[in-house]
């Protein structure tokens, strides 16, 4: 690792990392951070995303790998103190690597080109460690693509990159398309519109989720607005067998993410 140990936060290049912490300069870089050893192992796998290292002293010794991985693609590592990560971190304890990275998101045709068979879109969701979360699951489905419709959670905020662990890097993900909009283009492209609701009048045990489909998941609190609902083609609920009073939607989105997985595996 070239170069003396940051110690000042105050430093130019640490000041212009620390300010994508803010989603109104991430827009305006086009560029975000991602902590962690697997985001970073992740992100270093995309040619061209990963710009520059940040690592303590302690990760370079526990992650050697990724700092010969990053100076290999001509990535700039730099070593930081303790404080200049903590700086850097948007955790409490930090674990000693932060990239920064270009933005990765792509245009919604783009997310759909092809023949997608399973999309996740999120519609006013708003938490950062859900919407995470269910990129993860969507990632692990097999999904095609991950939908932020223009009213949810910027997938670039440091608790959303995280709880991915590294899946923001793995399928296309598009952000700030209109509800109705992305649902025109969904149907184009050939995928039934699900909903999924705890008011819906079918359960998973009732639909077909064999054919191509795309779930529609919504706010954490308040579930999704009577528009979107008429927008989808059924409204679907996770059954609820004891006497839980409902799920998060983290983990109702991964039920009927793998359920559609599940069926369109079946021989």
């Amino acid at each position: 690792m070239a170069g003396s140990e940051l110690t000042n936060v105050r430093s130019p290049r640490v000041k212009a990392a620390r300010r994508l912490t803010k989603r109104a300069f991430r827009e305006q870089d086009r560029k975000f951070l991602a902590e962690g050893p697997q985001a970073v192992r992740e992100a270093l796998k995309l040619d061209g995303v990963t710009l520059e290292l940040f690592s303590t002293a302690e990760a370079e010794l526990r992650h050697p790998e990724l700092i010969t991985e990053a100076t290999l693609k001509g990535v700039p590592v730099h070593r930081a103190s303790g404080e200049v990560m903590s700086e850097l971190s948007q955790t409490v304890t930090p674990q000693g690597l932060v990239a920064v990275c270009r933005l990765v998101h792509v245009p919604l045709e783009e997310a759909l080109a092809g023949e997608p068979r399973l999309v996740a879109v999120l519609a006013h969701v708003r938490d950062p460690g859900n919407a995470g979360t269910v990129m993860r699951a969507a990632d692990a489905a097999g999904a095609d693509a991950v939908v932020f419709t223009d009213a949810s959670v910027d997938p670039y905020n440091g608790k959303c990159v995280r709880a991915s662990v590294g899946s923001l890097f793995h399928l296309p993900v598009t952000i700030g398309a209109p509800v109705g909009s992305a649902v025109r283009q969904l149907r184009e492209r050939g995928l039934r519109v699900l909903a999924a609701d705890g008011a819906g009048k079918h359960t998973l045990d009732d639909v077909d989720l064999s054919g191509p489909t795309a779930w529609i998941f919504g706010n954490e609190a308040w579930g999704l607005p009577e528009e979107i609902l008429t927008e989808a083609d059924d409204v679907v609920r996770v059954p609820i067998y004891g006497q839980a009073e409902s799920l998060n939607l983290a983990t109702a989105a991964a039920v009927c993410l793998y359920s559609s997985a599940r069926a369109q595996r079946v021989p």
